[in-house]
């Protein structure tokens, strides 16, 4: 065991200073899921069939999207656009019930991986590594999915940019699928507080100290989970995850307002009926 005079001064004036909470969706490190170590980390845990970490198990994924084809009467050669599509773990399954479908996801790591998988098992797939917020794709799809919560952790200003940009991409009459978190799973999960030191794990490669924190912001039904990572050079990074959860009253007016009409409300992607307690609202819109 090191001697503990033998350890590196913290700054903990800036450590106090970073745990207070922060105004509604101030910034941490920009665009950290594109960062290199950061994004393998997420591609193992999209892949890692045991856990619901980064994406849902794989029964559940095809059960999911199964469910739309059938829910929506998607037919074969319909166009699908899946948004934060990462490894392509529900699209090849929308390409093998005949669908024509477009992924699109900012981490060129996860695209990398769906190309590959898709041509080595005879699937036209199409992968683009794109920021949907920078969507300009205009009446071309039948349906677009954005699925586990993708939603939730985008700003005002975004979810409004993305809502145009999806209603742009579908044809007259197409469907959006999505699902957003609801305050009733927030209150379940608790907020994080807490520590840990690992000499190499998700955020960093080197030896690495976490400080993991929660605020609430429930007059605004928006949550942050935040994670001071000071490294063994005494370098600090904070990573901000933002949530916005949603009721049956909140999902339906922002889409309204942006020419989504819903359709139909229900507790998950894969056929369950909502509750007012659901964890989740699984959402089907269509475009005025």
């Amino acid at each position: 065991m090191p001697s503990l005079s033998a350890l590196p001064a913290l700054d903990i004036d800036t450590l106090c200073q970073l745990q207070e909470k922060p105004p509604l969706f101030a910034p941490g490190e920009v665009r950290f899921w594109t960062d290199p170590h950061i994004a393998q980390g997420m591609l193992v845990a999209h892949l890692d069939p045991n856990t619901d970490a980064a994406s849902r198990r794989p029964e559940t994924i095809q059960r999911s999207a199964g469910w739309i084809v059938r829910t929506l009467g998607l037919q074969s050669g319909d166009s699908v656009l899946d948004l934060g599509c990462g490894p392509g773990l529900y699209a090849v399954h929308l390409a093998r019930a005949g669908l024509q479908v477009t992924g699109v996801d900012f981490s060129q790591n996860s695209i990398d991986y769906a190309r590959h998988y898709a041509e080595q098992h005879g699937l036209a797939i199409t992968f683009r590594c794109q920021d949907y917020l920078e969507l300009e794709d205009r009446s071309l799809y039948d349906a677009a999915l954005l699925i586990y919560g993708d939603f939730c952790p985008l700003s005002p200003a975004e979810r409004t940019r993305l809502l145009a940009n999806v209603k742009r991409a579908l044809k007259p009459g197409g469907r959006f699928v999505l699902d957003v978190t609801t305050p009733q799973l927030r209150r379940r999960a608790g907020l994080k507080n807490g520590w840990y030191a690992v000499q190499s794990g998700f955020w960093k490669p080197g030896p690495h100290l976490v400080l993991e924190a929660g605020f609430a912001y429930p007059e605004d039904d928006i949550y942050l989970d935040q994670y001071i990572v000071i490294e063994a050079d005494g370098e600090i990074s904070v990573y901000r995850n933002w949530f916005r959860d949603y009721t049956a009253e909140t999902i339906r007016a922002e889409l309204e307002t942006a020419g989504l009409a819903i359709q139909s409300l229900w507790g998950d992607l894969v056929g369950t009926p909502y509750q007012p307690e659901s964890d989740w609202i699984g959402v089907i819109a269509a475009r005025h």
